[in-house]
């Protein structure tokens, strides 16, 4: 091997640590933990971004759809305070002037009184 492809060979390899070198800085800067959240971030955006559009756009086309979709939902969340409320109204009142006591121990119990009237005093 003569002198010349020697200091070629030298500088082949010192190019080759070099670039291998740059490749594992590059690596490095892609896979820093702020570098990957950052990209996954942009990503969640981006996609975030697409679906709002595409949601949009699919309440435009179908108003009345949507809209009965969101009724029944909210229908659903609030089911307990609705029954609750139609049961009120539909509920019979116990007689205003009647007392009840219910008593649960051995049997039940169902002891009803009138109620009494306050004494009127008399006029002076």
């Amino acid at each position: 091997m003569s002198a010349a492809e020697i200091l070629k060979a030298k500088r082949d390899a010192e190019h080759a640590r070099k670039e291998l070198m740059a490749t594992a800085h590059n690596l490095q800067t892609r896979l820093k933990p702020g570098t990957i959240v950052g990209n996954a971030w942009d990503g969640v955006k981006e996609r975030g971004t697409d679906l709002a559009e595409t949601t949009v756009e699919a309440v435009k086309a179908r108003p009345y759809h949507v809209s009965a979709g969101l009724a029944a939902f909210t229908l659903f969340l609030a089911r307990k305070p609705i029954r609750s409320a139609v049961s009120r109204l539909f509920h019979s009142a116990p007689d205003e002037d009647l007392v009840t006591t219910n008593l649960h121990t051995e049997g039940p119990y169902d002891i009803t009184a009138p109620l009494a009237e306050r004494p009127t005093e008399p006029a002076k």
